[in-house]
């Protein structure tokens, strides 16, 4: 295992034991409660976890973010790395950058 943990990879794990497409209002609710999680851990002066901890940190929050943003994303079929770069060439052409979005990476 080389440690890295690809988009497809996190939408079906999650998808793999947490996947209730009538409960994606109930997903949204849970994302928005962890945002403000995060939110309050960043107002607080919280730091990254140091190895071995996680429990109240900020790292633990941005996990739960991401996590119901995928499950939602889940949801709706949605496959996020087809997405991703998609909408980086819209941001990209919107908004040019120095450095580019790099697929493969």
């Amino acid at each position: 295992m080389d440690g890295k943990i690809s988009i497809a990879y996190l939408q079906s794990y999650i998808q793999s034991h947490d996947y209730h497409p009538e409960l994606v209002q109930d997903y949204f609710l849970k994302l928005a409660e962890e945002a403000g999680e995060l939110a309050r851990a960043m107002h607080k002066g919280l730091r990254p976890a140091s190895p071995g901890e996680i429990r109240g940190t900020i790292d633990e929050e941005i996990w739960d973010v991401i996590y119901f943003a995928l499950a939602i994303a889940n949801c709706y079929g949605i496959d996020m790395e087809s997405v991703i770069p998609q909408k980086e060439a819209f941001n990209h052409a919107r908004y040019p950058r120095s450095t580019p979005f790099e697929l493969g990476r």
